[in-house]
């Protein structure tokens, strides 16, 4: 069964020029990371192969060759390209997406969807794990080129590094506008680079071409023990770390363009180079160390180490990017507290900087480096999160199929054994756990429990305010029968809840026993879909006594910006009323209440923490310092 188009798809479908345009910038979001790969991937999987075929350097260069070139095409060019991008939300794409289409963000407790919704931010989680590894060991490899260009110069890597990441974060503040136009140009002329580099030393030893067909890579597994087979997978995942991204990022280019970007330009230099460096080793086995830089010329060198640290900065910017993203959508879904969000492109919604993100992603990224202090120390930290990411994935896109009515057997066939390659991988990287593979499974875990213990707290607090909060009627009833002044003046009271009265409302009346004579009772849904059509924007009822309920929709990559929304709400109000309405909002004080059952003491305190320090409603909504108005309110949990 084929699914239809997307209204995103649908709406605007680029020509031909615009494609292509669409591709060069995907080049430089999406493929920075598998781009740079090549930079410490095949180094690591070579020196985990040599010891089951006896130190022979050009039988194991082969071998590890042929594994990688087809873990490209079964996992990134089949199952991520062909199969899971077809697994769009109108579009976007992403493990937050998958949650979406499953519909598990309102899932009941201990329900099969909330299982799935627990598994989906696990997901999610990882890719923070993901994000502190990228840029340590993508940075750090291309500037270890120094230790064979000028081994003089080796002591000088780390603070090198350190000092390129320190100014990588420091901007992020500023935006990517201008880096981004420039990132695919820059990657295009990387992948071009990388290829001519491959062909140069294929030409060399064209018997490496035999790597293109899967009998290497099954030969070396068939004869190597199963401990070093396990040990030469972990590796060679290095080389598909990163491929993820083109589903992540499907929603900012379309399905076409990335899938061109990748079939065109990124996927044939990549496997270039990695026959280049197999032909290398195979014609000079004491190159090791060095395959990447090997195989340019000496004159060369210093350029090319130059110009991979710049790729590998991309490759970086690309994986925080994304972490923004994925922490913006997270906020919106209600799955972490508000934080400060920023948009540092009025012209492209997606570019945005969070600045707790940031720092808490720039110290860990540090922190990998300073503790690792090398790549190949670094490999054994890197993929153990984006393999379990993969598999988590691969089972939910496998959900999302059959909802969508694809054949139960098909899809347990097909998934099952892109499933089957993902354990594999996994497994093989489990290996590592103690070499460091421990490090980003410890951040995914704070981060999925962080997620978790926030979305709980919320359900904890929804339930206290229902308890609390007055029903229209009986509110409605009470203004009319106690002696409650009506002064001129709009004023709009936010509230969690589409149904009866906001807490902030009720406490208001009750002090200061007046109420401007328009009211609007506005609550904010965000929706399971990237952006909202016009049309569902906003919806309005109007109520007794001056009263209307507006409830205004949000796609999860929209801004919550209220006062623009309320414009799309037919009401009775007009514009210059709107210009100057007054916002109340509640001011919630939480206490954790041990007599009251909930969460462990320790966790609720952990929540009361977190919404503490969330950055305030207004702010998160839109609204202007000096329209808005909190009243405060204590909640116990």
């Amino acid at each position: 069964m084929a699914r239809e188009a997307s209204p995103a798809e649908s709406s605007h479908t680029p020509g031909t020029q615009g494609r292509i345009a669409l591709s060069l910038a995907a080049l430089g979001i999406v493929y920075g990371d598998i781009g740079t790969s090549p930079l410490y991937a095949f180094k690591a999987a070579v020196h985990a192969a040599l010891g089951s075929h006896g130190g022979n350097v050009g039988v194991a260069a082969t071998g590890v060759a042929s594994l990688v070139i087809w873990s490209l095409i079964l996992v990134v060019s089949i199952k991520y390209a062909l199969l899971i991008m077809r697994a769009d939300n109108h579009g976007e794409g992403g493990v937050v997406a998958m949650l979406a289409l499953l519909n598990t963000r309102d899932a009941p407790a201990g329900s099969r969807r909330a299982a799935l919704l627990v598994l989906g931010l696990v997901g999610a989680a990882l890719l923070y794990g993901d994000g502190a590894i990228t840029p340590a060991i993508s940075v750090l490899s291309a500037v270890e080129g120094l230790k064979t260009a000028a081994p003089g110069l080796a002591h000088f890597v780390l603070p090198i590094t350190v000092v390129i990441l320190i100014g990588l974060f420091a901007v992020q503040s500023r935006g990517t506008g201008f880096i981004g136009r420039i990132f695919g140009p820059v990657m295009l002329s990387w992948f071009v680079t990388i290829a001519v580099l491959g062909i140069g030393s294929i030409v060399q030893a064209p018997q490496v071409l035999v790597a293109l067909s899967p009998i290497p890579a099954i030969g070396f597994l068939f004869h190597a023990p199963p401990v070093e087979s396990f040990a030469v997978l972990g590796a060679v995942f290095l080389a598909v770390t990163g491929g993820e991204a083109m589903y992540a990022d499907m929603g900012h280019f379309g399905r076409t363009p990335v899938r061109l970007a990748w079939f065109a330009v990124a996927l044939p230099a990549i496997v270039l180079n990695y026959l280049g460096q197999a032909a290398l080793l195979t014609l000079e086995p004491g190159q090791i160390d060095n395959a990447f830089y090997g195989l340019a010329p000496g004159w060369a060198q210093y350029p090319m180490i130059a110009f991979a640290t710049v790729a590998t900065v991309i490759a970086s910017q690309a994986i925080i990017s994304g972490v923004f993203s994925l922490t913006q959508q997270s906020i919106q879904l209600g799955f972490l507290p508000r934080l400060s969000v920023t948009h540092t492109a009025r012209e492209e919604s997606g570019q945005v900087y969070v600045a707790l993100a940031n720092w808490l992603l720039a110290l860990a990224t540090l922190s990998a480096v300073l503790t690792f202090r090398s790549s190949d120390a670094l490999a054994g930290a890197y993929g153990i999160a984006v393999s379990g990411l993969m598999a988590i994935s691969t089972f939910l896109a496998a959900l999302v199929a059959i909802r969508w009515g694809y054949s139960v057997v098909l899809v347990v066939m097909v998934n099952g054994a892109l499933m089957l390659l993902d354990l594999v991988f996994f497994s093989s990287n489990a290996t590592k756990l103690l070499e460091g593979g421990w490090f980003p499974l410890v951040i995914a875990g704070v981060v999925a429990f962080l997620m978790l213990t926030w979305r709980r707290g919320i359900g904890f607090v929804e339930q206290a305010r229902v308890g609390l909060r007055e029903s229209e009627d009986r509110f409605v009833a009470m203004l009319e029968q106690q002696e409650i002044a009506r002064v001129p003046g709009v004023a709009a009271f936010l509230s969690a809840s589409t149904t009866g009265i906001p807490l902030a409302l009720a406490t208001h009346v009750r002090h200061n026993k007046s109420l401007q004579k328009s009211v609007l009772l506005v609550s904010v849904v965000t929706e399971e879909i990237p952006t909202m059509p016009i049309e569902r924007r906003a919806e309005a009822l109007a109520l007794a006594a001056g009263f209307w309920r507006v409830i205004l929709h949000f796609g999860f990559m929209e801004d919550l910006d209220i006062p623009t929304r309320l414009r799309d709400a037919r009401t009775d109000i007009d514009d210059a009323d709107l210009e100057s309405i007054s916002y109340y909002i509640g001011h919630e004080t939480l206490v954790a209440d041990r007599d009251i059952a909930g969460m462990w003491p320790w966790r609720e305190a952990l929540f009361v923490w977190m919404q503490r320090n969330a950055t305030p409603t207004g702010a998160s909504f839109g609204i202007a310092s000096r329209q808005l108005i909190e009243i405060g309110t204590e909640i116990r949990i």
